[in-house]
Formats: C-alpha cells, sequence, structure tokens
C-alpha cells in the first residue's frame, strides 16, 4: 500500500527546478500563497494513527511519501520536524520515502540517533540540471544513509550522472518532466540517456512522469497532467536491478519487499 504523508505546507523557490513547482501552481487556483509554510494539523499525526482496534491506519509494510507539498528539510520547518523523526522511528514497519532539494541542510536536521540512518527511510535528492547535480550530490554521497536515491526532476537537461552512480552509493534513479502551466520540455533522449547510466552501473531507474510536454523523435507532444505517470510507464523503459526495503519479519501481517517506484 501506499500512502501521502505531508505533515507541513509550502516552501520557498531555491533553484531553476522550483520555477514551475506543481505545488505553487495548485495553490493558485485555491488564492494561497504557496511562500508561507504552515503545519497541516489534520495529517501530521498521520503515520500513527490508531482504529478504535488500536491498530494503526496505516497498514504494516507500507510505503509513505513524505511532506511531496513541502521540502522535508525545510528550515521553517525546524520547530516540527523532530516531532516528525519521532513518528518515523515508531513506524519501523513503513518505508517513508523523502524527497529535498536542500542537501547543505540534512545533516544538522537528523535526528539524534541517526548513526548510520534509519532502516526504514529512503532519501532522496533532486538533480534538475547538470548544476544543481555538481553541487548537491558531493555533500549528499557524504552524508551516511541506509537508502539513497536521486530524482531528476523537473529533468531540463542531459544530466551526467557516472561520476556519483560509481560511487556504490546510490540505490535509485528517476526521472520525470515537469507538469501544469508553462511547463518546460522533457526530451526523451536525454531521459533515455541517464537510463543508460543506470544500466551500466546496475542501478535501479524509474521514469516516473512525462511532463506536460514531451518531445520525441523531433516532434512535442502535449500531455494531460492525469496521463503523465501512464504514459511514462508505457515506454517501459524501468530497470529493477534489485529490491530496496524489505519490511522486518516481526510485524503482524506479511513482510513487503518494495522497489520505489516515485
Amino acid at each position: 500500500m501506499r500512502y501521502n504523508w505531508n505533515p507541513w505546507h509550502g516552501c520557498t523557490k531555491i533553484s531553476a527546478g522550483c520555477k514551475n513547482c506543481y505545488v505553487f501552481a495548485m495553490d493558485k487556483i485555491y488564492n494561497k500563497d504557496s511562500s508561507q509554510l504552515h503545519l497541516v494539523k489534520t495529517k501530521f499525526n498521520m503515520p500513527i494513527r490508531r482504529n478504535r482496534q488500536k491498530v494503526y491506519c496505516i497498514p504494516s509494510g507500507s510505503e509513505i511519501a513524505t511532506c511531496f507539498t513541502s521540502d522535508f528539510f525545510h528550515q521553517q520547518a525546524d520547530t516540527y520536524r523532530q516531532q516528525a523523526w519521532q513518528m518515523i522511528a515508531e513506524r519501523s514497519d513503513c518505508l517513508f520515502f523523502i524527497i529535498t532539494k536542500r542537501a547543505e541542510y540534512i545533516a544538522e536536521a537528523l535526528p539524534a540517533d541517526w548513526g548510520e540512518g534509519y532502516d526504514n527511510v529512503f532519501l532522496n535528492i533532486t538533480t534538475e540540471n547538470q548544476k544543481m547535480a555538481d553541487k548537491r550530490l558531493p555533500i549528499f554521497l557524504d552524508i551516511p544513509m541506509k537508502m539513497r536515491g536521486i530524482v531528476v526532476a523537473p529533468i531540463l537537461e542531459a544530466v551526467r550522472l557516472e561520476t556519483y552512480l560509481s560511487s556504490g552509493k546510490i540505490d535509485s534513479v528517476s526521472v520525470g518532466g515537469e507538469s501544469y502551466e508553462n511547463a518546460r520540455i522533457t526530451h526523451f533522449e536525454d531521459v533515455l540517456a541517464i537510463r543508460n547510466q543506470c544500466f551500466e552501473h546496475n542501478i535501479n531507474f524509474s521514469f516516473h512522469q512525462t511532463g506536460s510536454k514531451l518531445e520525441k523523435d523531433g516532434k512535442i507532444y502535449t500531455i494531460a497532467h492525469k496521463n503523465e505517470y501512464r504514459q511514462a510507464k508505457r515506454a517501459n523503459i524501468d530497470i529493477v536491478k534489485r529490491k530496496i526495503w524489505t519490511a522486518p519479519t516481526n510485524m503482524d501481517n506479511n513482510p513487503a519487499s518494495i522497489s520505489f517506484d516515485y
């Protein structure tokens, strides 16, 4: 099972990939100011909620996409994050999939008992272009963690990742295009180039989203947002070399082996 957990909402733009952020696009519809980060009180304790039978509402072995309408490592979330870490630690039977652009702030925002990383946290850094790859990935690779991925989204140009993939520290790479108003073009050849790099280094690869505009073989396709994920999967270029996480076997339900598909 997959769940979305957005304990806080809102962000600030820090690089080229943020220009047409989907959070800002969606909030604009409702006249909300996305730059004002705030706690989502109705969702904050979602991972540890229990039903009347005192059983967790989110079942053991679930994947929990975390903080997709903000940045988990945004400095304005400092007052909330420690409680979030406590809930993540409590739910060691679930996989928490976290994406951030703020590589430089990860180390100081980790919990005191992080050590070599939590067994149930799959941390990912975004690298929308070569400049951000070369800025963020060296920092990211120096931080201890059990599961580590790269998300090239929105992909704005061809990105060479070989130097980082050859480190042996990357478990997966996921690529996606930009959505909604003024979306920049996703060039399919750039997606394939990253896929080939992953194949050479025996690393999981996922093309998770085409974006609203996809260029392939010299033709530009306009794709409705609701179809972007399905169309990306129709390309049939994903690579699954190995399972990334297995739920602890001492849980009530059957263990789940997961290769997270962003």
